[in-house]
């Protein structure tokens, strides 16, 4: 009987330090993600609300940038807006890929965000972008706060996606 003891004993160990590890893991794999994209990031405290626009532009391309050194890469679209072409930060790369963003050369978009500069370069970081005519692509921001969806728990960014 005693045996028996040690036995299950032993497993609920092993389970438990597997279970603890595995969690560890995963925060560690969280954390390594963020690089740069947290919630108080330095990056993410450039968007001001108080600067919150909006914009009509034409999609020239997606593509990945990284917006500040030792940041985990964006996903990025450059658009024209009359004669002027400028970058637009959209979210980290592991949250959406620029292949996952139904946008291609020439649509017609709008956009919702604030301005920042950053490395010398004013670019706009995107809150929701939508396609005319009034078809979400994607939202990544709350529009009263900016709160990056990528750093919201898992209920609040199915609520979020969940409106429009």
């Amino acid at each position: 009987m005693q045996n028996k003891y040690k036995q299950v004993l032993f497993i609920a160990v092993i389970v438990a330090i597997s279970v603890t590890l595995g969690f560890s893991s995963i925060q560690a794999q969280d954390k390594r993600d963020m690089q740069g994209w947290e919630i108080d990031s330095p990056y993410n405290q450039l968007y001001d609300v108080r600067e919150y626009e909006k914009i009509r532009a034409w999609v020239v391309r997606l593509k990945e940038v990284v917006p500040m050194p030792g940041m985990a890469p964006a996903t990025a679209m450059d658009v024209r807006e009359g004669p002027e072409v400028f970058e637009v930060h959209i979210c980290p790369t592991w949250y959406r890929k620029p292949g996952e963003i139904r946008l291609k050369k020439g649509d017609r978009i709008k956009m919702r965000g604030v301005w920042a500069e950053i490395n010398g370069k004013e670019v706009f970081m995107a809150s929701k972008i939508k396609q005319d005519p009034d078809t979400t692509i994607i939202k990544v921001r709350l529009t009263k706060d900016g709160t990056p969806f990528w750093t919201m728990p898992p209920e609040q960014l199915a609520m979020e996606l969940k409106s429009d």
